[in-house]
């Protein structure tokens, strides 16, 4: 999709949390957020590099200062990586929730997403990001379109096929909060005030570069918290990128799911367009929505 007619709506480029490899893939980013009828621009430290971060955690903390004073109402994350939670503990909540701008990233931007909820109950997005998704050369389409859809507010239901784990009622239709992110994430904030207490949420979930096993040692932990049971669905979305070893004599992903179907009661779909890949739907984190699903056809309707 090439749009030519303007939005009018600027969008704010920063780093959180790792470096970004290529300036120029930040360049390549900005052009195809224009292409898109955005208008970008780029924290000036948005290509800073200290140790494996995008700059110290000073710095980082600082162009979120910066955000909230430039007139873009979007704030869009360059990337993930890791390096958010680190700055949990010094962001003003409140003057982000005040501010009425939009941030949008995945990955190590589920640490905001899910800190800004459980803070002050305010919806951001869980979505693409400037270089990861943007800056590559070939962008997938339908992403585009999520994302355009979402940031103008056309956006009111996502289609995609739907496999239960377990034999399941047709059809399934719940409401709940939305909410979510990347499991490790997620994981890492269990016990902390930065983690949502949702209950009857539709919660989903995905991670990259994570050993089936080490995906099941999180669900466990999740479990045993009592944060599944509390859900009305559970939509896992793209598990990517690990590699199997001699070792597991035939354990993969699929067992995992096999765990999940006997220990956790909750409704659970996999297929959910969402994850380290090229194709990821824009989601907002703390809005209210409603889930259809009939027989593997499902509709997330926002």
């Amino acid at each position: 999709m090439n749009i030519k007619t303007k939005t009018n709506d600027g969008i704010y480029i920063i780093s959180p949390s790792s470096a970004v490899g290529s300036p120029q893939e930040l360049v390549r980013a900005q052009q195809r957020l224009e292409e898109l009828g955005f208008e970008p621009s780029a924290d000036p430290d948005a290509c800073a590099i200290y140790e494996r971060f995008a700059g110290t955690d000073a710095q980082r903390l600082s162009a979120f200062e910066r955000a909230l004073q430039q007139p873009a109402p979007f704030v869009l994350a360059s990337r993930g990586g890791y390096g958010m939670s680190r700055l949990l503990p010094f962001i003003n909540w409140q003057a982000i929730a005040q501010s009425g701008k939009q941030f949008i990233g995945h990955s190590d931007f589920t640490a905001f997403n899910l800190a800004l909820y459980a803070q002050t109950q305010t919806i951001s997005y869980a979505g693409p990001c400037a270089v990861f998704d943007f800056g590559q050369e070939a962008v997938n389409q339908e992403m585009s379109d999520w994302f355009v859809a979402m940031l103008r507010g056309e956006q009111t239901r996502l289609n995609f096929q739907a496999q239960s784990i377990r034999p399941q009622r047709s059809p399934l239709d719940v409401a709940g909060v939305f909410w979510g992110g990347n499991l490790a994430l997620l994981c890492s904030l269990v016990g902390t005030p930065y983690l949502p207490d949702v209950e009857g949420g539709i919660l989903f979930l995905e991670d990259v570069s994570e050993h089936p096993y080490r995906i099941e040692r999180m669900l466990s932990q999740l479990h045993l918290a009592g944060i599944l049971k509390k859900q009305r669905a559970i939509l896992l979305g793209d598990f990517t990128d690990y590699r199997l070893v001699p070792a597991d004599r035939g354990y993969r992903l699929q067992s995992v799911w096999q765990w999940l179907a006997r220990h956790v009661q909750v409704p659970i779909y996999l297929g959910f367009p969402y994850g380290h890949v090229p194709r990821k739907a824009t989601l907002p984190i703390g809005a209210g929505v409603r889930l259809l699903v009939k027989e593997q056809q499902a509709t997330l309707f926002f």
